[in-house]
């Protein structure tokens, strides 16, 4: 079977956002993965959103990952709060009507994992169903003050040694939520998992069945 993603477009809030979408037949779910900083190089294209498409991919899921607007040949210019999240709720919308009624799973690296996150909550406030989250490496800082998620299944992975994201703050950012969750701690890996990769991959695989 063929295993390549297709170029797509999407019209997003700031124009048209551009994607890479993995048609699965016969999917299990749909995966939605977000990217990291825009404005220190983040793009759909950065190994660790590589690895959890071709993660989700491998797992029977429909995916699509986006560069968020301004990056790449995504119209707009950076907001770096609530517009990515905007996009990425673009970017969702034209993956469910792909393959409609099939259950959700948002990823999130480093900046993306915030926009994740973010998506999760306004998801849940407004009655939808998601089924899992997963925040790879989480700017937790930018969620303050925003409502999260508390009925999806929800895993964070941090490794020990990250350069960009304090891990003190994920591990607390984990241990002031109420609701179930998983945290994952990755030793002797830095923030882009260099090295580490297929650990991050066995990590998130079996949570995807």
């Amino acid at each position: 079977m063929l295993k390549r993603e297709n170029p797509i477009t999407i019209q997003g809030p700031a124009g048209v956002l551009e994607g890479l979408h993995f048609e699965q037949p016969q999917a299990r779910g749909l995966a939605l993965i977000c990217h990291p900083n825009p404005v220190k190089g983040g793009t759909m294209l950065n190994k660790v959103v590589s690895t959890l498409q071709r993660t989700a991919r491998d797992a029977g899921y429909d995916t699509l990952r986006f560069n968020f607007r301004g990056v790449g040949a995504s119209a707009g210019s950076h907001d770096m709060r609530m517009g990515e999240v905007e996009d990425a709720e673009a970017a969702l919308a034209w993956l469910r009507e792909q393959q409609p009624g099939l259950p959700v799973t948002l990823l999130g690296f480093s900046f993306g994992g915030f926009v994740a996150a973010a998506l999760a909550g306004r998801m849940e406030a407004r009655g939808e169903p998601l089924d899992r989250l997963f925040m790879v490496a989480p700017a937790v800082s930018r969620l303050d003050g925003l409502p999260l998620a508390e009925r999806c299944a929800l895993t964070i992975i941090q490794p020990d040694d990250d350069e960009v994201i304090d891990p003190a703050t994920v591990h607390a950012f984990s241990a002031a939520l109420t609701r179930p969750h998983e945290l994952l701690k990755v030793a002797e890996c830095g923030h882009f998992f260099h090295g580490k990769l297929v650990e991050l991959k066995e990590l998130v695989a079996p949570r995807l069945d």
